[in-house]
Protein backbone atom coordinates (compact mmCIF):
# COMPACT_ATOMS: atom_id res chain seq x y z
CA UNK A 1 0.00 0.00 0.00
CA UNK A 2 1.30 3.53 -1.37
CA UNK A 3 1.91 6.21 1.56
CA UNK A 4 -1.38 8.41 1.07
CA UNK A 5 -0.97 10.87 -2.30
CA UNK A 6 -0.41 14.87 -1.79
CA UNK A 7 -4.03 15.10 -2.73
CA UNK A 8 -5.13 12.64 -0.47
CA UNK A 9 -3.60 14.03 2.71
CA UNK A 10 -4.01 17.82 1.94
CA UNK A 11 -8.32 16.21 1.65
CA UNK A 12 -7.67 14.80 5.05
CA UNK A 13 -6.38 17.98 6.48
CA UNK A 14 -8.77 20.28 4.84
CA UNK A 15 -11.88 18.30 5.45
CA UNK A 16 -11.47 15.78 8.73
CA UNK A 17 -11.77 12.67 7.36
CA UNK A 18 -10.52 10.37 3.97
CA UNK A 19 -12.57 7.84 2.22
CA UNK A 20 -9.81 5.02 1.04
CA UNK A 21 -11.69 2.87 -1.45
CA UNK A 22 -10.56 -1.25 -1.50
CA UNK A 23 -8.28 -0.78 1.29
CA UNK A 24 -9.33 -3.95 3.30
CA UNK A 25 -9.45 -7.10 0.49
CA UNK A 26 -12.50 -9.95 0.52
CA UNK A 27 -10.22 -12.48 2.12
CA UNK A 28 -9.65 -9.72 5.03
CA UNK A 29 -12.97 -9.11 5.19
CA UNK A 30 -14.05 -12.49 5.52
CA UNK A 31 -11.76 -13.60 7.58
CA UNK A 32 -12.44 -11.24 10.74
CA UNK A 33 -16.80 -11.84 10.01
CA UNK A 34 -16.16 -15.35 9.79
CA UNK A 35 -14.20 -15.32 12.96
CA UNK A 36 -16.48 -12.84 14.82
CA UNK A 37 -19.53 -15.13 13.54
CA UNK A 38 -17.52 -18.41 15.60
CA UNK A 39 -16.72 -16.00 18.38
CA UNK A 40 -20.74 -14.42 18.83
CA UNK A 41 -21.33 -18.64 18.40
CA UNK A 42 -19.22 -19.61 21.74
CA UNK A 43 -20.30 -16.42 23.79
CA UNK A 44 -22.74 -16.94 26.45
CA UNK A 45 -24.85 -14.02 26.90
CA UNK A 46 -26.07 -14.96 30.13
CA UNK A 47 -22.43 -14.63 31.84
CA UNK A 48 -23.00 -10.25 31.26
CA UNK A 49 -25.36 -8.39 30.09
CA UNK A 50 -23.68 -4.99 29.88
CA UNK A 51 -25.65 -2.38 27.42
CA UNK A 52 -23.56 -0.01 25.27
CA UNK A 53 -24.55 3.68 25.06
CA UNK A 54 -23.72 7.08 23.72
CA UNK A 55 -26.15 8.21 25.47
CA UNK A 56 -25.87 7.16 29.23
CA UNK A 57 -22.78 5.22 29.46
CA UNK A 58 -22.39 6.18 32.98
CA UNK A 59 -24.82 4.87 34.20
CA UNK A 60 -24.40 1.33 32.00
CA UNK A 61 -21.08 1.33 33.03
CA UNK A 62 -19.80 -1.31 35.07
CA UNK A 63 -16.29 -3.44 35.32
CA UNK A 64 -16.53 -5.41 32.55
CA UNK A 65 -16.46 -2.29 30.52
CA UNK A 66 -13.32 -1.18 32.45
CA UNK A 67 -11.59 -4.51 31.62
CA UNK A 68 -12.46 -4.99 28.12
CA UNK A 69 -9.44 -2.35 27.47
CA UNK A 70 -7.30 -5.57 27.45
CA UNK A 71 -9.81 -8.14 26.08
CA UNK A 72 -12.36 -8.97 24.11
CA UNK A 73 -15.89 -8.34 25.29
CA UNK A 74 -19.77 -8.18 24.42
CA UNK A 75 -22.11 -5.15 24.58
CA UNK A 76 -25.63 -5.55 23.82
CA UNK A 77 -27.95 -3.14 22.57
CA UNK A 78 -29.93 -0.87 24.32
CA UNK A 79 -33.40 -2.53 22.57
CA UNK A 80 -31.96 -5.80 23.17
CA UNK A 81 -34.04 -7.31 26.27
CA UNK A 82 -37.68 -7.09 26.74
CA UNK A 83 -39.03 -6.21 30.05
CA UNK A 84 -38.76 -9.28 31.25
CA UNK A 85 -35.18 -9.50 31.06
CA UNK A 86 -34.70 -11.33 28.42
CA UNK A 87 -33.30 -10.84 25.22
CA UNK A 88 -36.15 -10.49 22.28
CA UNK A 89 -34.39 -11.83 19.34
CA UNK A 90 -31.24 -14.41 19.04
CA UNK A 91 -27.94 -13.57 20.20
CA UNK A 92 -26.28 -12.55 17.14
CA UNK A 93 -28.92 -9.89 16.12
CA UNK A 94 -28.73 -8.18 19.83
CA UNK A 95 -24.61 -7.38 20.36
CA UNK A 96 -24.36 -3.89 19.51
CA UNK A 97 -20.34 -4.10 19.80
CA UNK A 98 -17.32 -5.96 20.51
CA UNK A 99 -14.18 -4.81 22.29
CA UNK A 100 -11.65 -3.69 23.21
CA UNK A 101 -8.93 -5.43 22.23
CA UNK A 102 -9.97 -7.68 19.07
CA UNK A 103 -6.39 -6.34 17.44
CA UNK A 104 -4.69 -7.50 20.22
CA UNK A 105 -5.81 -11.42 21.10
CA UNK A 106 -7.70 -12.23 17.51
CA UNK A 107 -5.55 -13.21 14.65
CA UNK A 108 -7.75 -12.07 11.96
CA UNK A 109 -8.30 -8.77 13.34
CA UNK A 110 -4.38 -8.34 14.22
CA UNK A 111 -3.11 -9.31 10.79
CA UNK A 112 -5.12 -6.71 9.35
CA UNK A 113 -4.37 -3.82 12.10
CA UNK A 114 -0.99 -4.19 11.97
CA UNK A 115 -0.49 -5.05 8.87
CA UNK A 116 1.83 -2.83 6.27
CA UNK A 117 -0.82 -1.11 4.57
CA UNK A 118 -1.88 0.47 7.99
CA UNK A 119 1.43 1.96 8.97
CA UNK A 120 2.17 3.35 5.89
CA UNK A 121 -1.25 5.40 6.49
CA UNK A 122 0.19 6.44 9.71
CA UNK A 123 3.68 7.16 8.78
CA UNK A 124 1.94 9.39 5.66
CA UNK A 125 -0.49 11.46 8.63
CA UNK A 126 3.53 11.87 10.45
CA UNK A 127 3.03 9.30 13.54
CA UNK A 128 6.42 8.58 14.69
CA UNK A 129 5.18 5.75 17.66
CA UNK A 130 1.72 4.89 16.88
CA UNK A 131 -0.45 2.53 18.98
CA UNK A 132 -3.51 0.96 18.86
CA UNK A 133 -5.75 1.83 21.89
CA UNK A 134 -8.68 0.21 21.08
CA UNK A 135 -10.68 -1.88 18.50
CA UNK A 136 -14.08 -2.67 18.05
CA UNK A 137 -16.38 -4.58 16.26
CA UNK A 138 -19.84 -2.89 15.51
CA UNK A 139 -22.80 -4.48 14.46
CA UNK A 140 -25.25 -2.27 13.27
CA UNK A 141 -28.00 -4.57 14.17
CA UNK A 142 -31.28 -4.31 11.44
CA UNK A 143 -34.02 -2.24 13.47
CA UNK A 144 -32.48 -2.24 16.29
CA UNK A 145 -29.07 -1.12 15.48
CA UNK A 146 -28.84 2.57 17.85
CA UNK A 147 -27.61 5.76 16.67
CA UNK A 148 -24.61 7.34 17.82
CA UNK A 149 -24.65 10.72 18.75
CA UNK A 150 -22.67 13.11 17.72
CA UNK A 151 -19.10 13.45 18.74
CA UNK A 152 -15.33 13.81 18.68
CA UNK A 153 -12.51 10.64 19.37
CA UNK A 154 -10.36 13.07 21.26
CA UNK A 155 -12.81 13.14 24.16
CA UNK A 156 -12.86 9.27 25.01
CA UNK A 157 -8.97 8.62 23.69
CA UNK A 158 -7.03 11.98 24.91
CA UNK A 159 -3.17 12.57 24.75
CA UNK A 160 -1.37 16.04 25.32
CA UNK A 161 -0.99 17.16 22.48
CA UNK A 162 -3.81 15.32 20.94
CA UNK A 163 -3.23 12.72 18.63
CA UNK A 164 -6.09 10.55 18.29
CA UNK A 165 -6.87 9.09 14.87
CA UNK A 166 -9.87 6.54 14.43
CA UNK A 167 -10.19 4.22 11.21
CA UNK A 168 -13.56 2.77 10.48
CA UNK A 169 -13.30 0.22 7.99
CA UNK A 170 -16.51 -1.10 6.21
CA UNK A 171 -17.21 -4.62 6.61
CA UNK A 172 -20.39 -4.39 4.62
CA UNK A 173 -22.45 -1.66 2.43
CA UNK A 174 -23.05 1.12 4.75
CA UNK A 175 -25.83 3.76 3.45
CA UNK A 176 -27.98 5.87 4.74
CA UNK A 177 -30.60 3.64 5.02
CA UNK A 178 -28.43 1.24 7.34
CA UNK A 179 -27.06 4.13 9.29
CA UNK A 180 -23.42 4.77 8.13
CA UNK A 181 -21.27 7.33 9.17
CA UNK A 182 -22.56 11.38 9.42
CA UNK A 183 -19.82 13.94 9.41
CA UNK A 184 -19.34 17.58 9.55
CA UNK A 185 -16.57 18.70 6.91
CA UNK A 186 -13.59 20.47 8.40
CA UNK A 187 -15.25 20.60 12.22
CA UNK A 188 -11.98 19.85 13.30
CA UNK A 189 -10.28 22.83 12.92
CA UNK A 190 -12.56 24.30 15.90
CA UNK A 191 -11.17 22.11 18.36
CA UNK A 192 -12.21 19.78 21.28
CA UNK A 193 -15.74 20.21 22.45
CA UNK A 194 -15.80 18.11 25.96
CA UNK A 195 -13.63 15.60 27.27
CA UNK A 196 -14.68 11.60 28.33
CA UNK A 197 -13.40 11.36 32.49
CA UNK A 198 -13.19 8.35 34.50
CA UNK A 199 -12.82 9.02 37.91
CA UNK A 200 -13.99 7.29 41.43
CA UNK A 201 -17.73 7.61 40.81
CA UNK A 202 -17.37 5.83 37.31
CA UNK A 203 -17.09 8.22 34.09
CA UNK A 204 -18.37 10.99 33.16
CA UNK A 205 -18.25 14.30 30.65
CA UNK A 206 -16.43 17.64 31.86
CA UNK A 207 -19.59 19.10 29.88
CA UNK A 208 -23.17 18.84 28.16
CA UNK A 209 -22.76 18.18 24.29
CA UNK A 210 -23.14 21.51 22.41
CA UNK A 211 -25.87 21.47 19.78
CA UNK A 212 -25.84 20.75 15.79
CA UNK A 213 -27.28 21.66 13.05
CA UNK A 214 -27.76 18.38 10.97
CA UNK A 215 -28.07 20.35 7.76
CA UNK A 216 -24.36 20.42 8.71
CA UNK A 217 -23.62 17.10 8.68
CA UNK A 218 -22.73 14.91 4.87
CA UNK A 219 -23.34 11.04 4.71
CA UNK A 220 -20.67 9.16 3.99
CA UNK A 221 -21.58 6.24 2.01
CA UNK A 222 -19.58 3.43 1.23
CA UNK A 223 -18.68 -0.02 -0.22
CA UNK A 224 -17.24 -2.70 1.49
CA UNK A 225 -13.88 -2.87 1.72
CA UNK A 226 -13.90 1.01 2.15
CA UNK A 227 -11.87 2.64 4.89
CA UNK A 228 -12.89 6.20 6.76
CA UNK A 229 -10.36 7.76 8.29
CA UNK A 230 -11.31 10.41 10.85
CA UNK A 231 -9.46 13.35 12.66
CA UNK A 232 -9.86 13.05 16.24
CA UNK A 233 -11.66 16.38 16.11
CA UNK A 234 -14.20 15.79 13.50
CA UNK A 235 -17.53 15.97 15.01
CA UNK A 236 -19.01 12.66 13.56
CA UNK A 237 -22.20 10.42 13.81
CA UNK A 238 -24.76 7.45 12.71
CA UNK A 239 -28.09 7.22 13.23
CA UNK A 240 -30.46 4.21 13.85
CA UNK A 241 -30.58 1.31 11.19
CA UNK A 242 -33.72 1.52 9.14
CA UNK A 243 -32.88 -1.53 7.31
CA UNK A 244 -33.51 -5.09 7.43
CA UNK A 245 -29.89 -5.32 6.35
CA UNK A 246 -27.00 -5.23 8.82
CA UNK A 247 -23.83 -2.59 8.66
CA UNK A 248 -20.70 -4.65 9.83
CA UNK A 249 -17.87 -2.18 10.40
CA UNK A 250 -14.34 -3.02 12.08
CA UNK A 251 -13.05 0.26 14.05
CA UNK A 252 -9.59 1.20 15.11
CA UNK A 253 -8.59 4.29 17.56
CA UNK A 254 -4.90 5.03 17.03
CA UNK A 255 -2.93 7.76 19.12
CA UNK A 256 0.98 8.75 18.85
CA UNK A 257 3.23 7.98 21.92
CA UNK A 258 6.30 10.02 20.31
CA UNK A 259 6.43 13.11 22.85
CA UNK A 260 2.70 12.75 23.25
CA UNK A 261 1.46 12.22 27.07
CA UNK A 262 -1.77 9.67 27.58
CA UNK A 263 -4.38 11.11 29.53
CA UNK A 264 -4.78 9.05 33.54
CA UNK A 265 -8.43 10.49 33.39
CA UNK A 266 -9.19 8.20 30.55
CA UNK A 267 -11.77 5.55 30.68
CA UNK A 268 -8.44 2.91 29.21
CA UNK A 269 -6.34 2.31 32.05
CA UNK A 270 -4.32 -0.81 30.58
CA UNK A 271 -2.14 -3.15 33.05
CA UNK A 272 0.17 -3.58 29.94
CA UNK A 273 1.68 -1.60 27.98
CA UNK A 274 0.67 -1.87 23.90
CA UNK A 275 3.21 -2.40 21.62
CA UNK A 276 3.61 0.34 18.83
CA UNK A 277 2.70 -0.18 15.26
CA UNK A 278 6.18 0.83 14.21
CA UNK A 279 9.04 3.36 16.16
CA UNK A 280 10.74 6.60 13.84
CA UNK A 281 14.00 7.29 15.78
CA UNK A 282 14.79 10.64 15.11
Amino acid sequence: MAMLTPHQLQSFNSQGYLVIESFASNDEIESMMKRMEQLLHDFDPSSTASIFSTKNQQKLTDDYFFESAERVSFFFEERAFGDDGNLKQPKQLSINKVGHALHEIEPAFKKFSSSEKTSSLFRSIGYKRPVIMQSMYIFKQPGIGGEVVPHQDNSFIYTEPQTCTGLWLALEDATILNGCLWAIPGSHKNGLVRRFFRDEDGVKFDRPSPSYDQKDFVPIEVKAGSLVVIHGNLIHQSFENQSSKSRHAYSLHVVDTDGCKWAPENWIRRKVEPEPLYVIVN
